[in-house]
Formats: C-alpha cells, structure tokens, sequence
C-alpha cells in the first residue's frame, strides 16, 4: 500500500486539553496529520467522543484503536478504584500501567505503515512528578529503542518523537492553544467525565486545567456536573 509520506505525522490525541493543543502545533508546522486515539476501557469514555470532535475541527484523519486495558487493571481509570478527590503524593492511583509505552507503540507501528517520521505526544512538565511515562528521560529512552527496533530506523529514516507542551506550564500550554484557535470546549481533561462530557470538578485533572485557565487569563469553557 502506497501513501504520501509528505511531512506524515502520527499525533496522539486522547481528547483532553494537552493532545488537542499539541495536534494544532503539528499541524501548524506544515504536518499531515494522522491522529490516533487508544479506547483502553478507560472509565472517561466521552473522552473519545471529544477525540473525535477534535480531529475533525482540525481536519486531522483519525483512527481509534480498542486495546482493554481493564484486563490487567492497576489505575482508578481502569479498575474499581475511586477517583481520588484530594491531592496526593507520589505517583497517582490515576496512573495506567505502562500507558504511554503501549500508546507510543501502537504510534510506532502506524507511523511506518504511514511511512512518518514524526510521532506526536502531549507530555508535560504538570505531569513529571505523578507519571513516570512523562518524563524527558523515558521519551528519550523511547526514541532510541523505536530507531533500533523498526525497520525504517535500521535503513536510516530515523523517527523523532515531539513533546512541544514538555517544558510548559498548563497555562502556557492553553495560551498557546488558543492562539493556533483551538477550540477547548470540545475537550475533556477529568478523570471522570460522565457521558455528556461534564466534569465532576475535584479530580486533580479538573483542578489543574481550571487553575491553568484562570493563570491564562482565558475564559474557561469547561462544562460541569454541578452546572
């Protein structure tokens, strides 16, 4: 099968307020894009739906791969396990096992079908303390392994992942956004969303994306259950 591989992007896009920011940078910088969002059995599942409304005000090609995380279960997201409502320390009960590297893998493999060199991911700088998987370090580690494991990396076309949001703060992160138009109503970031996309307001995701709004000086168009 032969597609175009003109500045061909896979982008990670869950739907929440990082990836939809991160799909606007790649497709500002002139990238094709192809946005890949993972249906793990996560307890958010309107997340999914914003995903997909998303991709589409961007014009992004979006393919949603099913991968039930529930099986090994282990996280508040795919377990039953309660949110937690308190901030916390150390790494999170929020925290999916090995998340990243499943989701950067299935990335992997699409982008050399898709014949891309660019893989796009919303890690951050908020979440270096709780999440091991947004770390520099790994990312790195990442790269080097996806370049010594695949073929276009052996014959020399190497794969560079991108983290544009990885030194920002939430509310740089949302003032960038809304200068490249994107629309966060569309978006999702509690870690208990119910079907209609509400958030619930107390999670440490819905308190870090309300106080990013409020240091952005940026109206913030989350929508919650207690509205």
């Amino acid at each position: 099968m032969n597609h175009s591989t003109d500045k061909n992007a896979v982008v990670l896009l869950s739907g929440g307020l990082d990836s939809a920011t991160v799909l606007a940078i790649a497709s500002d910088r002139g990238f094709n894009c192809h946005a890949l969002s993972v249906d793990y059995g996560q307890r958010h599942r309107s997340e999914l739906l914003a995903a997909k409304n998303v991709a589409k005000s961007m014009s992004a090609k979006l393919k949603t791969v099913r991968l039930d995380l529930r099986t090994f279960g282990g996280s508040a997201l795919t377990d039953d396990i309660d949110v937690p409502v308190e901030e916390s320390e150390g790494i999170p009960v929020t925290y999916v096992p090995a998340r990243n590297t499943i989701m950067l893998s299935l990335a992997l493999a699409w982008a050399e079908v898709l014949g891309a060199g660019d893989i796009f991911i919303g890690v951050n700088a908020v979440d270096y303390s709780g999440y091991p998987d947004c770390r520099p370090e790994f990312i790195n580690a990442y790269e080097e392994m996806a370049n010594l494991a695949t073929k276009a990396g052996v014959v020399g076309h190497r794969l560079t992942i991108h983290t544009p949001l990885i030194d920002l703060s939430k509310a740089d992160i949302i003032r960038q956004g809304a200068a490249l138009g994107v629309d966060y109503a569309m978006t999702i970031s509690c870690y208990q969303a119910d079907e209609a996309g509400r958030a619930c307001g107390a999670c440490d995701s819905c308190r870090i994306r309300a106080a990013g709004f409020k240091a952005a000086g940026v109206s913030d168009p989350t929508r919650y259950i207690s509205d």
